[in-house]
């Protein structure tokens, strides 16, 4: 077998532990969906080398620190201040 099964593996398990501990809502469904795309990246790499499923794992690991975010830290859909125009520029 390869590691980067083992690896998915490890992550999947966390992953779905993880869900199975949170109250049900939104934020479970999401840990669930995280679970679920390690476990399919587990299979793919059970079948040989492939970097392209790299891309997906990054994204669900994206997906799982953003759940690990506390809800004060989120932005909350708000936009970001925008940047101070300089004044040199004269609008004709």
């Amino acid at each position: 077998m390869s590691d980067a099964f083992d690896y998915f593996r490890a992550y999947a398990v966390r992953a779905l532990c993880k869900a199975r501990a949170m109250p049900r809502g939104k934020m479970k469904h999401l840990q669930l969906v995280a679970g679920r795309i390690y476990n399919l990246l587990k299979k793919e790499a059970a079948y040989g080398p492939n970097v392209q499923h790299l891309v997906d794992f990054r994204a669900a690991q994206k997906l799982e620190a953003s759940l690990d975010r506390r809800p004060s830290e989120r932005s909350g859909g708000r936009l970001a201040p925008a940047a101070p125009q300089s004044s040199d520029r004269e609008a004709s």
